[in-house]
């Protein structure tokens, strides 16, 4: 059944979705050329559903078109990954902000289970390396945009889930060198309990300071280590 959808799925859908997935997971490194042949032969695809996934991709900003030098993985760079966090403290406040005052009961259920889930996964790595686990983070952006899911803004919603996808990017490409993974579970505990409290000023407050201090912890490593500009 799962490979019947798969195939179901226009073949430009399919490009863009293991492309775009791929650049995330800095698979492609950053700065890197998307060459078309490679790109045929990683992802079985021919050419012309590429090239439209390339176009939408660079429209989201993960992918750099140049008329003379083709495609290239966007570069990363300090003032980048300032301007992703600004917007995100931004708009997924604003977001918080509306569905805690939106939410409903099946709104607070799904915050419980998305944390849940999370949760079971921090557990089942202990201290490992859960940051580079594909699960973990699939369950880590569930549980983020579970909390914002009330907010009436369907375009809001949709570029926040954007910006969390280009700061994961950023996330992921620190995880390689960072000598201390830091856990977040109780993190991520504390904002559900003052989110379901409906204490809004509060949730907000704590929401910001979350996105904002792993901004600098992934900014800090990236610019020890020479990786961003």
């Amino acid at each position: 059944m799962g490979a019947k959808e798969t195939f179901d799925i226009p073949l430009s859908e399919r490009a863009f979705q293991l492309l775009r997935g791929k650049i995330l997971r800095c698979e492609y490194e950053p700065g890197e050329k998307l060459k078309m042949d490679t790109l045929q032969r990683d992802l079985g695809l021919s050419s012309s559903p590429l090239r439209e996934a390339l176009s939408r991709l660079a429209v989201e900003g993960l992918v750099v078109s140049d008329e003379r030098r083709g495609f290239t993985a966007a570069p990363v760079s300090l003032e980048d990954l300032r301007e992703v966090t600004r917007l995100r403290l931004m708009l997924d406040c604003e977001a918080l902000s509306e569905s805690i005052d939106c939410g409903d009961d099946q709104w607070e259920a799904n915050i419980v289970a998305a944390f849940h889930w999370l949760s079971r996964i921090e557990e089942r790595h202990g201290e490992g390396p859960l940051t580079l686990d594909a699960d973990w983070t699939i369950r880590h952006k569930d549980f983020h945009m579970a909390l914002l899911a009330a907010c009436k803004s369907r375009k809001l919603i949709r570029l926040s889930s954007a910006l969390f996808d280009q700061s994961e990017r950023y996330r992921r490409l620190s995880i390689r060198y960072r000598v201390e993974p830091r856990q977040k579970a109780a993190e991520h505990g504390q904002i559900m309990e003052v989110v379901l409290s409906r204490n809004k000023a509060e949730a907000v407050a704590m929401l910001h300071d979350h996105i904002s201090r792993t901004a600098d912890n992934v900014a800090a490593v990236l610019e020890k280590r020479s990786v961003v500009t």
